[in-house]
Order: structure tokens, then C-alpha cells, then sequence
């Protein structure tokens, strides 16, 4: 089956969370066309709500995913300079990565620091930046 758009990967019989990570990287391959971001970042956000419904059905189950969620839009954002509202999901990622291991954590950070450097907020982003490089692992 040829692959034509985000209902594809919300068809039934797919997995949840494969749907949702389909339809997350399908929001990464759509051009940045028409104003501020518009398709792409509209299919991330979708993402981000599918999966915080299914973070709230099973959190130990899918609370890394939503955080890839949060990261990945904040990531598409700050790509269409919105760094306005990248800011609050970069901080709910690092929010949600601080009960999962230290790799989701440090990549949180990052994607946060990066938020903070776009708003000029750089003794924010040296903190954040100095926490990320001491998670073990994390680098």
C-alpha cells in the first residue's frame, strides 16, 4: 500500500503508538510552505494531542513517546523562528523525560536550551545546557 497522508497511519488495525510516530514523522517530511510553518507543524501538533490521550490511558507505556512528541514539534517550531511556542512544549518534554532514563532527559534539555538561545534567554540555555552535559550518558 502506497503511503498519501497522515489518515494512513491512523488506519484501523495500526497500532496506536505506531500511528502516532507515523504520523509525527510525516509531519517532518512536509515542506515549509504557507506562512508560518502551517502543514507540517499542524500535523505535529496532532501527534502531540494523540499521543498525550495515550499517555493518559498508560503512562509508563507511552510517556517517552509523548515527550519525543513535545520535542520533535518544539524542533519543527523553532525550525519556522516560533520560538513563542516552542518554549512551553520544550519544557513539558523535560518535565515528562525526568522520570525516563537519562538519554530522553539530556535530549530534552537540549531541545530546551535551543528554545531558550531563540528567545535570547542565554544564561537559561547555559543552565540548561550545563544540567544536559552532566547526565551520564548523555552526550
Amino acid at each position: 500500500m502506497n503511503r498519501n497522508g497522515p489518515d494512513d497511519a491512523t488506519r484501523m488495525g495500526s497500532p496506536d503508538a505506531a500511528a502516532v510516530q507515523a504520523l509525527l514523522a510525516y509531519a517532518l517530511t512536509l515542506p515549509r510552505r504557507g506562512g508560518r510553518g502551517g502543514r507540517g507543524v499542524d500535523r505535529a501538533l496532532e501527534a502531540v494531542a494523540q499521543s498525550r490521550a495515550l499517555a493518559a490511558r498508560s503512562p509508563a507505556e507511552h510517556t517517552a513517546l509523548l515527550a519525543h512528541c513535545l520535542r520533535t514539534t518544539a524542533r519543527l517550531l523553532l525550525d519556522r523562528s516560533r520560538a513563542t511556542e516552542a518554549l512551553p512544549m520544550a519544557q513539558e518534554a523535560v518535565a515528562l523525560s525526568r522520570g525516563l532514563d537519562g538519554g530522553h532527559l539530556a535530549v530534552s534539555l537540549y531541545r530546551l536550551a535551543e528554545a531558550y538561545e531563540a528567545l535570547h534567554r542565554y544564561s537559561d540555555a547555559a543552565e540548561t545546557l550545563a544540567e544536559a552535559d552532566q547526565i551520564p550518558g548523555g552526550d
